[in-house]
């Protein structure tokens, strides 16, 4: 199976399970009349819309280099995760405005018992499909599926918060609590909308790898530092699951063509053992030449 059929069967998995819930949760709703669970059936609703549009960035984000797009289309990943940060922000604001009219026209909550049973399924079975994706999103280096695990976690927080509002309400009868819940819900998805947005904000931006794999980098190339060989200038960036590096490495001038570049070819190899799915670019100078040690800072 190729990474694109194992990485849409996750959005299927996630569209299917953004479907569900929504079902238990509009249920639970209907059965109760509470706002807070109406709050939780809206962030389920951003869930299904987050994962359509996961199912469709990764299927371009597969797509192999063309000639308007040469260095592939990975980054149509950021694209998902920056449409489903600006569908918690609509989220968020329908709820609120649902809990202020609530605020302003109370009403008495009805089978609560049963609505917080149906609150309970519809929460275990997204805290199951979240962590799955967590695990996917990690092993493929998908942001998209990170993003949509991390929404799913995010939603089974929101239900037991609502859950146990809920229960508090009718232990107390402080029905003016269903309201509060919703904000305090509505808030909470604000600032993990905006947390996506500005991560896949970073990836389009080019943001450099961690430190931890730029530490693997320079640990290869000091293997292969000598008098004769020299690194400097190193760069990287991030593209999707893609990793890309650069970097300039200065051999003696009166080498043979063909003895540096069966040197590039070693570092390159060692490189790939260390790190996955990394794209080099290793630009050979001549290590006497004092312009090779000026960095290259055009765009």
């Amino acid at each position: 199976m190729t990474r694109r059929a194992r990485l849409q069967r996750f959005a299927w998995l996630s569209i299917a399970t953004a479907v569900a819930t929504i079902a238990l949760k509009v249920v639970a709703w209907q059965l109760t009349g509470s706002v807070g669970l109406l709050s939780d059936a809206a962030e389920s609703v951003v869930n299904l819309v987050a994962a359509v549009v996961a199912l469709i960035a990764l299927g371009v984000a597969a797509r192999p280099a063309d000639d308007n797009h040469n260095f592939g289309h990975a980054k149509a990943e950021y694209f998902s995760a920056g449409v489903e940060g600006a569908m918690i922000f609509v989220a968020a604001i329908v709820i609120i405005f649902a809990a202020i009219e609530r605020m302003l026209h109370p009403r008495s909550l009805e089978s609560l018992g049963i609505g917080v049973v149906v609150s309970v399924v519809a929460a275990v079975l997204n805290g199951v499909v979240a962590l799955v994706l967590l695990r996917a999103g990690r092993r493929y280096r998908s942001i998209t599926l990170t993003a949509d695990g991390k929404h799913l976690m995010t939603d089974l927080v929101t239900t037991a918060g609502v859950v146990v509002g809920i229960v508090v309400v009718a232990l107390t009868g402080w029905e003016w609590l269903d309201p509060i819940i919703a904000i305090a819900v509505a808030l909470n998805i604000l600032f993990i909308g905006y947390r996506l947005i500005v991560e896949s904000t970073s990836g389009l931006m080019d943001v450099a790898l961690p430190d931890e794999d730029v530490a693997r980098f320079f640990s290869v190339l000091d293997e292969f530092r000598s008098p004769d060989v020299e690194f400097h200038d190193v760069r990287t960036r991030t593209s999707g699951h893609l990793r890309f590096l650069q970097l300039h490495m200065l051999v003696p001038g009166d080498w043979s063509v063909q003895r540096g570049h069966d040197l590039v070819e070693e570092v390159e190899a060692r490189l790939h053992e260390q790190v996955e799915d990394l794209v080099i670019t290793v630009h050979l100078e001549p290590i006497e030449d004092p312009r090779a040690y000026e960095p290259d800072r055009r765009p």
